[in-house]
C-alpha cells in the first residue's frame, strides 16, 4: 500500500473519530476548572448569589455596581490566605477585583451548601 493510501485512510479515520468526539461533547457544559481560583469563583457563580443589607447600602453609593461584582465573580483573584474561613454556616471567601473604572475593589463572600452571600465590598 503506498503513502497516499494510507495517508488518505489515516485522514478518514481521524474525521470520523473527530465527528464522534464532537457529537459526545456539544450536549455537554463541560468546564475546565483545574486551578483552585477557577473552582471557587465557578461555583459562586454557579449558586444563587444574594446581598447583604451591608452590601446593598454599599451598591446604593453608586460606585461601585452588579456589573462590577459580576466581573469580579468572573475574573478576579481569590485571596486564600483570607479565605476558606467556616463563617455562619458557610466559608468566607476574599476576592480581590476592580471595576469597570479601574478602582481596585475586594469583595466578601460566604459560600453555602445552596447559596452564595455577599457580605461586603470595600476599596482597597
Amino acid at each position: 500500500m503506498t503513502f497516499r493510501y494510507r495517508f488518505a485512510y489515516y485522514m478518514v479515520g481521524l474525521v470520523i473519530g473527530l465527528f464522534f468526539v464532537a457529537m459526545v461533547f456539544s450536549g455537554k457544559d463541560a468546564r475546565c476548572n483545574y486551578f483552585p481560583n477557577a473552582r471557587v469563583l465557578n461555583d459562586l457563580r454557579t449558586k444563587p448569589f444574594n446581598y447583604s443589607d451591608k452590601a446593598s447600602a454599599v451598591l446604593a453609593e453608586k460606585w461601585v455596581d452588579t456589573t462590577d461584582i459580576k466581573n469580579t465573580l468572573q475574573y478576579g483573584d481569590v485571596d486564600f490566605a483570607k479565605s476558606n474561613i467556616p463563617s455562619e454556616g458557610g466559608k468566607l471567601y476574599t476576592i480581590e477585583g476592580k471595576t469597570v473604572k479601574q478602582v481596585p475593589i475586594v469583595l466578601e463572600v460566604v459560600n453555602y451548601s445552596d447559596k452564595a452571600v455577599l457580605t461586603a465590598i470595600k476599596k482597597k
